[in-house]
């Protein structure tokens, strides 16, 4: 049976929530009409487009729950950018406390486990091998120690992201723009030991703070034997 994906539902006075946010920010111009809705993604994603005269706006459905102070940081956030505007401080911070928060996170981890996108097949490329690299990285850095999570190349090529450890579906995935004849095997072999270090040291609050790269995992990455010819070659491309 397939798992049927959750609607999209309306905010419950959204428009007059945007339309307060509107005329707090001193926003010039015809007010548009707002529909705002939460909907099922699987981060804490929002955003604003407009279409002729009315501006659609989507807040991740984990904020369904979220404090009225949040909700109106994300509004003016989203206004700001739709008209071109700096954000002011005090609203990033609250959205940002907000989105560091030890709940919100868990109900993060707790939707991208139902919501996210798995990679598929296993890892085995046109011309690099994922499993086989993580085995190798694994019994020289780290004692063969990590549990095997799922691996595998991007569904697409991304832009500018090389790898994802995702710790929500214990999956490594690798930007299958570097499974080319061109891409050396020790480049392939940093971006997977990078993400195997993030599976290594798992995000932390540190100040206040989500800290993804310490100086720890910094010290480790440095220990990766092609390090510098590595990132010298990620550099130029």
């Amino acid at each position: 049976m397939t798992r049927r994906r959750p609607e999209a539902l309306p905010m419950p006075g959204g428009a007059q929530l945007f339309q307060r946010m509107f005329t707090r920010l001193g926003l010039h111009g015809r007010l548009p009409l707002f529909d705002v809705r939460f909907h099922p993604y699987a981060n804490l994603t929002v955003t604003i487009r407009m279409r002729q005269e009315t501006a659609y706006v989507r807040f991740s459905d984990v904020m369904s729950g979220a404090p009225l102070a949040v909700l109106e940081a994300a509004a003016a956030i989203l206004l700001s950018r739709m008209y071109r505007r700096r954000a002011r401080r005090q609203w990033l911070e609250v959205f940002r406390d907000y989105s560091y928060h030890e709940e919100t996170r868990a109900q993060l981890e707790t939707v991208r486990r139902l919501r996210a996108r798995h990679v598929r097949g296993n890892g085995t490329g046109q011309h690099h091998d994922l499993e086989s690299l993580f085995e190798q990285l694994n019994a020289k850095y780290f004692e063969s120690a990590l549990p095997i999570p799922r691996i595998g190349w991007s569904g697409r090529a991304w832009r500018a992201q090389l790898g994802c450890f995702d710790p929500a579906l214990q999956q490594i995935a690798i930007n299958r723009r570097l499974d080319r004849a061109d891409v050396p095997e020790f480049v392939v072999a940093y971006v997977m030991y990078h993400e195997m270090l993030h599976q290594k040291h798992p995000l932390k609050m540190v100040r206040c703070r989500l800290q993804s790269h310490s100086a720890e995992f910094r010290r480790e990455e440095k220990k990766f034997r092609d390090y510098a010819v590595a990132q010298k070659f990620l550099a130029r491309r």
